[in-house]
């Protein structure tokens, strides 16, 4: 689990539940709690401070609306996934933005693929099973309109900053 303080940029996905839906009905474990539906734009992110609020909005008024679609499940041992190529250049330009950021801690490379996670920590049977659910229910457009900053707290994951995308 992140540590206290630890801070993540997100496009929430309300239209993609129902993937972290059909992980929960295999284990419910397997779903990270505290956070809904989300593509990851990147984690972990800058600590918050007041000043960071402008730079991330400024990161979203230079973004038009997207459209992503979910379409391919990606699964490693212990990790599954929903790949979104469409929120990928915005994570590019979150990079450039903070360039001394290393998202994931470095443990997908340098540039990894945007995702939606769908389960963490399952066993390879229980893997099997969320992704036969996961692709029966796939692709999944996902209408994103902002980013959303949110921070580990005492009581779980909190939204500091609600963003919306501007024009572009």
């Amino acid at each position: 689990m992140a540590a206290l303080g630890t801070t993540a940029l997100l496009i929430l996905a309300p239209a993609a539940e129902p993937l972290l839906a059909a992980a929960r009905a295999v284990n419910p474990a397997t779903v990270r709690p505290g956070l809904p539906a989300h593509v990851t734009v990147s984690y972990p992110f800058v600590p918050f401070a007041e000043d960071l609020i402008d730079a991330v909005r400024s990161l979203a008024a230079d973004t038009s609306p997207l459209d992503l679609t979910l379409a391919e499940v990606v699964a490693r041992p212990g990790f599954l996934a929903v790949s979104a190529p469409g929120a990928q250049e915005l994570a590019d330009r979150a990079g450039r933005r903070w360039p001394w950021l290393r998202p994931y801690d470095g443990r997908f490379g340098e540039r990894p693929p945007t995702h939606l996670t769908v389960a963490l920590g399952a066993s390879a049977a229980e893997a099997d099973r969320i992704g036969e659910r996961v692709r029966a229910l796939l692709p999944i457009r996902v209408g994103a309109t902002g980013l959303e900053l949110v921070e580990r707290t005492v009581r779980g994951w909190q939204v500091r900053l609600s963003a919306p995308f501007g024009p572009g």
